[in-house]
């Protein structure tokens, strides 16, 4: 019970999630870690029409959470970065997680391996692409 208070107050007290925009893969805060985890070829950062989660983002957000597992965290914050590349096809094959804590960055991978819903591919000139998405995972205790 503990632990689900816990998970509950850090994910109500801070929680962003967003695409950040880069204009190339390399350019990435953690391409190099990425290019050892990740197939990057001919993927891309930027689209005419980025990926898009059935029920848009806000489903995404609740989908993941419903995932994620309940972790013990030790620290006052946690900073993850989460990317998955969404193919062609609309399925996410590769996954990879950083962050100050490893069980937190292990268990934001393995939720989205979880969440296994076709989205809707990016495209540019009306051709389907594999699309990078990077989002930030912050989460915040709450002190008294």
């Amino acid at each position: 019970m503990k632990k689900v208070i816990l998970f509950s107050v850090l994910f109500v007290s801070s929680f962003l999630f967003s695409q950040t925009d880069y204009s190339s893969v390399s350019q990435l805060p953690d391409y190099v870690v990425l290019k050892k985890k990740m197939k990057l070829d001919d993927v891309v950062t930027k689209a005419d029409t980025p990926a898009e989660f059935p029920g848009g983002m806000d489903n995404f957000r609740r989908q993941f959470a419903e995932k994620m597992d309940i972790i013990d965290v030790k620290s006052n914050s946690i900073d993850t970065r989460v990317y998955f590349i969404v193919e062609k096809t609309g399925y996410v094959r590769s996954v990879a997680a950083t962050g100050s804590d490893k069980k937190h960055s292990d268990a934001a991978e393995a939720a989205v391996r979880r969440l296994f819903v076709k989205w809707k591919p990016a495209t540019i000139n009306g051709e389907p692409v594999r699309y990078l998405y990077t989002f930030p995972l912050t989460l915040k205790k709450k002190l008294n």
